[in-house]
């Protein structure tokens, strides 16, 4: 089956008011895919510190994002480009666009938000819903503080499938898209939580801790 590349459809929540969000879509092309995820990063320092530093996302984010492309979107927004992904010969290059709202009670969360407009021809071939939440554990340690990142994502993601992958049996094009959602999720997020946590101790002068796979 051919490659179908599509590098520049927006994967984000934003819709022009006269196209409905696919989540409302009645098109049997549209497949929902959706699943949980939770971790957390070690931080070798007090909470207070931690929460210093991700409350100046402005500093780190761009950076510990890279090789993602990041564009700010006003004061606490971000647009990110995940980089390619594919099955079934099927191509996207998602972008999402994220808010990361202030601490409340030492409680991050970070959510969809609209996206610029981009190719009004491609708009109506993605959907998604993220929405994260961050807690800042305290951990006593005998010799040196550590606080624990815990994490929790719920995502779901609609997109809009070439016919021709829909003549494939349900089940296989329904288990194979979930599997590539959660290879998404593992591979972004346990590049950014090695970059976040090597930009943090390195700027406090601390080592970091050994690198550790992802829960998920």
């Amino acid at each position: 089956m051919s490659s179908t590349p599509l590098s520049t459809a927006p994967l984000g929540s934003a819709q022009r008011d006269d196209i409905p969000p696919l989540r409302q879509s009645d098109d049997s092309r549209v497949r929902l895919y959706q699943s949980s995820f939770a971790d957390l990063m070690e931080m070798r320092a007090p909470t207070e510190a931690v929460a210093h530093y991700l409350d100046r996302h402005e500093g780190w984010f761009s950076r510990c994002a890279a090789p993602m492309a990041v564009e700010p979107l006003g004061a606490n927004g971000y647009s990110l480009t995940l980089g390619r992904f594919g099955n079934f010969g099927f191509e996207v290059e998602p972008t999402i666009a994220l808010e990361l709202l202030p601490q409340s009670e030492g409680v991050y969360r970070i959510l969809t938000v609209p996206i610029p407009a981009g190719d009004t021809g491609l708009e109506g071939l993605y959907d998604v819903d993220f929405l994260a939440s961050l807690r800042l554990d305290n951990t006593a340690e005998l010799e040196a503080p550590l606080t624990l990142v815990r994490w929790d994502l719920a995502l779901s993601v609609w997109i809009r499938l070439p016919g021709v992958i829909t003549l494939l049996p349900d089940g296989l094009v329904q288990s194979s898209g979930e599997r590539l959602l959660r290879q998404i999720v593992r591979q972004v997020s346990r590049k950014l939580t090695w970059k976040v946590q090597d930009d943090f101790h390195n700027s406090h002068g601390l080592e970091p801790p050994p690198r550790r796979r992802a829960q998920f």
